[in-house]
């Protein structure tokens, strides 16, 4: 049996870069690549696009909408890391652990979204909530995000790191002021919320890694709830998960630092409570290029292709295939 041909359309960008070096020595896939002179020719991009198994979109939103436009081959399945269609009703969100059946959605689907980096942690939190009724979607949801620098792209990665005609030498910004950051929409609709959330990110002077955090007010929820509840309702729906774990509630940190998942494709969750407030902390821990981004479009790759590399989802019954 062939091995599945596989496309990074933009494999130069930090996304793009980071998913080849995630699938070097990979032996169950072929990893097809442009030649650098002609990365911006139409002709040979086409050709490559409905060449391949699976094409990645590494791409910005215009570009990955112009690239899906290319493709005629229907046999091809093409999994886009940009913004562009996160929320389009036609393409399948590419977060296998959202739901129970989703990762059977992806790999019924030709057309996947992989998530936002803060989506994913938001979601992650927020979704098994709201499922479990513990949250009610009209909640007001107020979130906040801490990343690397790396999310900015390589014009930040520069700027951060000396090079360019910008220097950014503080340890933390704070950035979206105007409150309407293109992640909201995302976390919204995937999250079952009724209303838009309210989303603060910041940028620090580390190079990767990500903490996204949701304060609660428990006293102003219609039902009594305590933060063990939602611990609870978090640890048993990642339950045997391979890529999300949820911290014991008896064993929380104290401190917790943005960095720690770096390299892997892993999500961390934790439930920080004060009972006499009545007030709760959800938490995600993540690399933002990793869950956040290339480990996820890796992921999503092997779900969509049915390779074991994706996680234990049962596909083969569960997808008639």
């Amino acid at each position: 049996m062939s091995k599945p041909l596989v496309f990074i359309d933009g494999e130069a960008g930090t996304t793009g870069l980071q998913i080849s070096a995630r699938l070097a020595g990979r032996t169950d896939i072929e990893l097809v690549s442009i030649d650098p002179a002609k990365r911006k020719d139409d002709t040979e991009r086409r050709r490559l696009l409905n060449a391949v198994d699976l094409a990645i979109l590494c791409l910005p939103d215009e570009a990955a909408k112009a690239a899906v436009a290319l493709v005629d081959n229907p046999a091809v399945h093409i999994l886009d890391a940009s913004t562009a269609h996160r929320t389009h009703p036609d393409w399948v969100y590419g977060f296998p652990e959202l739901t129970a059946d989703q990762a059977v959605h992806l790999h019924r689907a030709k057309r996947v979204a992989n998530p936002g980096c803060y989506p994913t942690g938001a979601l992650a939190l927020l979704r098994p909530l709201v499922d479990a009724g513990l949250l009610p979607a009209t909640t007001p949801i107020a979130i906040q995000g801490l990343s690397g620098y790396s999310g900015g792209g390589r014009q930040m990665i520069d700027a951060f790191e000396g090079r360019g005609p910008e220097q950014i030498t503080d340890p933390y910004r704070a950035y979206a002021l105007e409150l309407g950051h293109k992640h909201v929409s995302e976390m919204r609709l995937h999250s079952g919320l009724v209303h838009n959330p309210l989303f603060t990110p910041a940028v620090g002077a580390f190079r990767q890694g990500m903490l996204v955090q949701v304060p609660l007010l428990l006293w102003s929820l219609p039902k009594t709830i305590t933060g063990r509840d939602l611990h609870d309702a978090l640890a048993t729906r990642y339950a045997g998960q391979r890529f999300i774990s949820v911290t014991p509630f008896d064993h929380r940190p104290k401190v917790l630092a943005p960095e720690a998942l770096n390299g892997t494709n892993m999500v961390e969750l934790f439930v920080f409570d004060n009972p006499s407030e009545k007030t709760a902390l959800l938490v995600a821990r993540l690399d933002n290029l990793g869950k956040g981004a290339s480990g996820a479009a890796v992921q999503n790759m092997d779900v969509m292709l049915g390779l074991s590399g994706g996680g234990d989802y049962g596909l083969d019954s569960a997808a008639g295939n």
